[in-house]
């Protein structure tokens, strides 16, 4: 997962279209019609969120997210000042707040920006505005 780019937009829609795949859907309003009215595709979805969840060494219990035990604070891939991850990260909060899905958006993004890093202002910021749109 580390090293392929182009499964995140599929998996969690966003209305532009991202740098690393081109052929991926948009999230136009059609489809978040869709999420509005198909649970099942919100359970997919949070299916998929458990899948990065633990690649990220966070964990789901319901509309909760916390870091896993064994989590290492400061060797873990996205606890670092920058990178592709947080992008995956600012993409993952705003594509659940926009497919009807705000708790889970709201605890996904709390858990990131709570969990202790180094991770920079400027991700921090993005993260925290990721459910502004």
């Amino acid at each position: 997962m580390e090293h392929t780019h182009d499964y995140i937009q599929w998996l969690f829609p966003i209305p532009e279209a991202g740098r690393f795949n081109g052929f991926a859907p948009l999230l136009v309003e059609e489809a978040r019609i869709a999420f509005a009215d198909d649970e099942s595709l919100r359970v997919k979805q949070r299916r998929s969120l458990d899948v990065m969840l633990a690649f990220f060494g966070l964990a789901r219990r319901e509309r909760i997210i916390d870091p896993l035990a064994d989590l290492n604070m400061g060797e873990h891939i996205w606890l670092k000042r920058g990178g592709h991850n947080h992008l995956r990260i600012s993409r993952i909060i705003r594509s659940l707040h926009l497919c009807h899905q705000p708790e889970l958006a709201a605890a996904f993004q709390h858990a990131v920006i709570t969990t202790q890093g180094v991770v920079s202002e400027q991700s921090l910021g993005y993260w925290r505005a990721a459910t502004q749109t």
